[in-house]
């Protein structure tokens, strides 16, 4: 069987863009990418696209019910998830600060982004 060997990339529909830029450049820094309607970031091979929304909101994202639970962007030292929460700090963003996950013990953080979606930061050593 092949398999891919990467995700080229993922989209957000969004409801402010100006507000998701805002929140999304405190942790990923300027975006890659801007036009009218939307922005990339480029995280390793991966291409993350927020688009705005043309219609209106179907209501608030639950990420406890069916569909996508939380996405993670992986670091590679406790260094630099101790950095990207001094960062978050800095920004003002509300996040969960440093914890262990249940399940091996690895460090992580997250946050709710503006359309409320689910970010975590986990720590994956080289």
């Amino acid at each position: 069987m092949t398999r891919p060997q990467f995700v080229d990339h993922l989209v957000w529909r969004v409801r402010d863009l100006s507000q998701t830029e805002k929140f999304y450049a405190a942790l990923l820094g300027t975006p890659d990418h801007r036009a009218k309607d939307s922005i990339m970031y480029q995280v390793g091979d991966t291409r993350l696209f927020f688009t705005r929304c043309q219609g209106q909101a179907s209501g608030t994202y639950d990420k406890e019910k069916v569909g996508l639970n939380h996405f993670a962007l992986g670091v590679r030292t406790q260094e630099d998830l101790t950095k990207i929460e001094t960062q978050l700090d800095a920004a003002g963003i509300a996040h969960s600060g440093i914890k262990l996950d249940s399940y091996g013990g690895t460090p992580f953080l997250w946050m709710d982004d503006p359309d409320g979606l689910r970010v975590e930061f986990y720590l994956r050593p080289g």
